[in-house]
């Protein structure tokens, strides 16, 4: 199946408008705040949350409303997660509420979402005030909706794909929010999918706990997991393909494409981790086991040392075999393999656990691209595992060091 990448984010597929403005949560007026995602009609849905057990009050409220499997708008604000706060839940369900006031769409099947800081009141008058606004400029705007979404982000994540089910054209766009706080499993990530596929709602929770499992949860910027993830999917289900209701054929390219979208967000939020400047992808072949494949590339993904070293250029492998080392990963050290590459090369660096020869200088432009593999073969077995992270830098520091101000 072939999965063309095309224009637009979260309202590429049909049946989806958007928009974002500036309510007055965040002091800077040049900094949107506050996003919604409004469906002509009530869609499939299904959502995977934080694994963190101090959770931001709009999971609770956005697990009861789409209980039932479905949902029909999405409201998101940044500046404030909402979390920690007294009244939180209340404050949340308000914020449906308003939606219901001002869109006719039941607050029941609203997804609500909040991110920011931790531990602070949020203010729901700049958030009713600002409603006028945002309804009556929602429309295709993916760029607005995606802008009041960010927090450190320094670049908007969007993407949208168009493949085929039964003869019919369908997408599946994407916006998601996520540059710090991030570490497996699910992290200071908001990730809102929407699609126009036809698929039952148990289907749709499948695909997406299934996906996540090899996409966001193998995610790591800091190794601190977040209070407020989700990743929420609404599926329209006007490209008018026969419902899927079980994993036949359609549901197989379904979740792929879902797959293709995802790790493709994967990527552009590890790359804009706080202060990042490199993205990282480590790929572990050769293990024993799918678990023991997952904790070794996730082991070097996490490391900060590997990732200081990763910051400075410095091919220190032995960092790497340290990580798998300590990762749980049940492997033979002495028949580890590593190398490292990039748009400037490939250059391997340890064989069957121990060192090669290799010349500084060009391990030093290998890794000096923005965009750097690390492949570990463990000899061990035919299963495999993708991670990706980022490098760490004097800026994460600086970001995080003044982060409420």
């Amino acid at each position: 199946m072939e999965f063309h990448k095309i224009e637009g984010g979260v309202c590429a597929a049909k049946g989806f408008i958007c928009n974002g403005i500036h309510c007055g949560i965040r002091k800077n007026k040049s900094k949107k705040d506050l996003a919604l995602v409004v469906a002509e009609k009530r869609c499939a849905a299904a959502a995977v949350y934080t694994q963190n057990l101090v959770k931001g009050a709009p999971i609770a409220v956005t697990k009861r409303n789409i209980a039932n499997g479905y949902a029909q708008a999405i409201i998101v604000n940044s500046g404030n997660a909402n979390t920690c706060n007294a009244g939180g839940e209340a404050i949340a369900e308000e914020m449906c509420a308003l939606v219901e006031k001002h869109t006719g769409i039941g607050k029941e099947d609203v997804i609500v979402a909040s991110t920011g800081v931790i531990g602070q009141p949020l203010d729901l008058a700049p958030i009713a005030g600002g409603m006028n606004e945002l309804v009556a400029g929602l429309g295709k705007n993916n760029d607005a909706a995606n802008e009041a979404i960010m927090t450190t982000d320094t670049v908007k994540k969007q993407t949208a794909i168009a493949f085929e089910l039964d003869g019919k054209r369908c997408v599946i766009g994407c916006m998601a929010k996520g540059s710090g706080m991030i570490h497996p499993n699910m992290a200071t990530m908001l990730v809102f999918v929407t699609t126009d596929v036809n698929i039952s709602p148990a289907m749709l929770q499948k695909a997406v706990s299934k996906d996540v499992e090899s996409s966001f949860n193998m995610i790591s910027i800091d190794g601190d997991t977040s209070t407020n993830d989700m990743l929420c999917v609404m599926a329209s289900g006007l490209a008018g393909n026969e419902e899927i209701i079980k994993e036949d054929e359609n549901y197989k390219v379904f979740a792929e494409a879902l797959h293709t979208v995802t790790t493709d967000m994967c990527k552009r939020i590890a790359k804009d981790g706080e202060g990042a400047t490199k993205l990282l992808e480590c790929n572990v072949s050769g293990a024993a086991t799918h678990t023991d494949a997952v904790k070794a590339a996730k082991g070097v993904i996490t490391s900060s040392l590997f990732k200081a070293a990763m910051f400075g250029a410095d091919a220190n492998w032995g960092r790497v075999l340290c990580a798998v080392g300590y990762s749980g990963a049940q492997t033979d050290v002495e028949k580890i393999g590593v190398s490292f590459s990039s748009k400037a090369g490939k250059i391997t660096v340890c064989e069957n656990g121990t060192g090669v020869e290799f010349s500084e200088d060009e391990a030093k432009k290998v890794l000096s691209e923005d965009e750097i593999v690390i492949d570990v073969t463990l000899q061990d077995g035919k299963e495999s595992a993708t991670a990706w992270g980022c490098d760490l830098t004097y800026d994460y520091v600086r970001i995080n060091g003044d982060y409420r101000t």
